[in-house]
């Protein structure tokens, strides 16, 4: 068993496609009249893309993206931004 810990690193060119990504996928929610931050956390936790609408091609846009690089620039974010 390897014991090392997995560093994972999100380029920069990512963070901002993420970024338009996360914020397309959240109006498109909002426009549908869904409580965003509890849909993509729904999605974020299950990996179910149906928490997500179809409108304006969200749904597919999100998928686009890496959860795990999601997860992980949200949490440094929150932590050091």
């Amino acid at each position: 068993m390897n014991d090392n810990t997995i560093k994972f690193v999100v380029p920069d060119d990512h963070k901002d496609e993420m970024k338009q990504i996360l914020t397309s996928v959240y109006h498109s929610l909002s426009e549908k009249g869904y409580h965003p931050i509890n849909q993509i956390v729904g999605y974020l936790l299950s990996e179910d893309p149906t928490y997500i609408t179809n409108f304006n091609n969200a749904r597919s846009l999100i998928c686009k993206i890496d959860r795990d690089e999601l997860l992980q620039e949200l949490v440094r974010h929150y932590l050091f931004d």
